[in-house]
């Protein structure tokens, strides 16, 4: 993993977060404690150091899922943000705002994966021709893959 100042935050923007310094392996598990916290087949999180992580924008609220794990989600949205631990804390790859280069190097709690999890990528692929023009239509309030200076925008309420 690079050295860079990295950024990211929650689906509605309410949490922002920044990262200074190497962030550890980018993983997957495949227990059901993070099936539940993310809904759905697994969890993908990296470590990040120790006094590395800064909220620059809100904080996650925690729920504590077992004796010494708790799991950070937004309160406004829901979405799932961190894995903390004894030995550290770790963030949900899809909150960071790249994540070209968080490739999964290793999967944990194999042994409790979904049987056909190995599978779901040789299904057929559905390819909608008129996908561009739906989206359009649509009205997102997700919050952009950057920092915003104000949040929300004037007009949306959280």
């Amino acid at each position: 993993m690079t050295e860079q100042e990295r950024t990211g935050g929650c689906q509605c923007g309410a949490v922002r977060f920044r990262i200074h310094g190497k962030l550890g392996r980018p993983s997957i598990c495949h227990c059901r404690m993070c099936q539940k916290q993310f809904g759905s087949f697994f969890s993908a999180l990296v470590t990040v150091p120790p006094e590395g992580l800064e909220w620059t924008r809100g904080e996650p609220s925690y729920f504590q899922s077992s004796v010494n794990i708790d799991r950070g989600f937004c309160p406004h949205c829901g979405t799932p943000l961190t894995y903390r631990h004894p030995n550290g804390i770790e963030l949900a790859i899809g909150a960071f705002d790249d994540r070209s280069d968080l490739a999964p190097q290793i999967q944990v709690n194999y042994a409790y994966r979904l049987p056909w999890v190995e599978t779901i990528f040789d299904q057929p692929v559905f390819e909608d021709p008129d996908f561009d023009r739906q989206q359009e239509q649509i009205i997102s309030f997700q919050h952009p893959d950057h920092d915003t200076e104000i949040w929300p925008e004037k007009g949306l309420h959280l």
